[in-house]
């Protein structure tokens, strides 16, 4: 049965040397270290008690000072009293208070400075090249971007590369559904624009904009966003329901200028058909029936019908309508 051994990390170094020497575990500075077996040789539940011991001399950690204590130390310092009776008064080591007044004349600083941490795992060439993946395909996925790296030698997680990301300020984000426009069409949207930016208000104001568009009569077609905990992605309260067809839908046509909003014409209205399909001699018609009483409701006599390129608002008999009304 072993004696209660001084704890230390010096003793224990030693203490571990002997024993694995094969040494008598016997240290002038310890009390002796007493076997039921008297032989020289180290006895089994000895050395269990020595490792032990060691394992726990290891995983001490001092406790860190309080800021408090550093500036007690440092106060009494100033006092001139010695380093055994500073650490006598506050209860700590003599190592403890000589390593704070170093420090203290080193930095000039009591508190610690921030501890660096983990280095990060990518470097600043690793970083830029996540960022051009990203620049050069935006629709790329954060898995891809992954082999991609591992490809030259960069092992990364998917969370180090997301992270890499949000300090640039790039999030992930649904996609917004836009018209399909061609080039030619952008260099004409451009000049257009670009011919009456600097049209005066007077000029805005003689223009009367129509259009189309569909309304469903159920809900909207497109994403939502809800907020929910996990596992509740399938609670009635999250979810959207959708029925056959969408639910139906119908055409409706409107008009509005700067002075405010004109007719809302819904096209099943107009069709012989009762239908919602609408082309260019319905399209006529709600001109002939609308136009002349909303413009000069909202603007007056001359006036100006402004409305996009649609096959139905171009054909020929469209442009030769519109003349015939000047």
């Amino acid at each position: 049965m072993c004696l209660p051994l001084v704890k230390g990390p010096k003793v224990m170094g030693q203490l571990a040397s002997q024993l694995v020497h094969g040494q008598v575990c016997d240290i002038p500075s310890l009390p002796k270290l007493q076997c039921a077996d008297k032989r020289p040789r180290v006895h089994f539940k000895c050395a269990i008690c020595i490792w032990n011991l060691l394992l726990s001399t290891l995983k001490m950690r001092s406790k860190e000072l309080s800021l408090s204590v550093k500036q007690a130390i440092n106060r009494l310092k100033k006092q001139n009293k010695p380093i055994r009776e500073i650490a006598r008064t506050l209860g700590v080591a003599k190592t403890t208070v000589w390593n704070t007044l170093k420090k203290k004349e080193r930095t000039g600083e009591l508190s610690n400075t921030k501890r660096p941490g983990r280095p990060r795992k990518t470097t600043v060439v690793d970083d830029r090249r996540i960022l051009s993946l990203v620049k050069k395909t935006p629709f790329t996925t954060v898995g891809q971007i992954k082999n991609t790296l591992q490809e030259v030698g960069v092992c990364v997680s998917k969370s180090t590369i997301k992270r890499r990301l949000h300090q640039s300020e790039y999030r992930g984000f649904t996609t917004r559904c836009k018209p399909l426009v061609s080039l030619k069409n952008r260099k004409a949207r451009l000049e257009f624009t670009k011919q009456h930016l600097t049209k005066p208000s007077q000029f805005w104001n003689k223009i009367l904009w129509t259009d189309e568009t569909k309304i469903n009569l159920y809900q909207s077609d497109g994403k939502r966003r809800v907020w929910g905990r996990k596992g509740t992605a399938h609670d009635p309260k999250h979810t959207t329901s959708s029925v056959k067809h969408g639910g139906g839908s119908v055409m409706a046509w409107a008009c509005m200028a700067a002075n405010g909003t004109g007719s809302l014409v819904f096209i099943d209205d107009v069709t012989a058909d009762k239908s919602s399909r609408m082309n260019s001699e319905v399209f006529r018609a709600i001109l002939s029936a609308h136009i002349q009483p909303n413009a000069a409701e909202l603007i007056g006599r001359r006036f100006t019908v402004q409305m996009d390129n649609d096959p139905k608002h171009t054909a020929k008999a469209t442009k030769e309508f519109l003349k015939g009304q000047k």
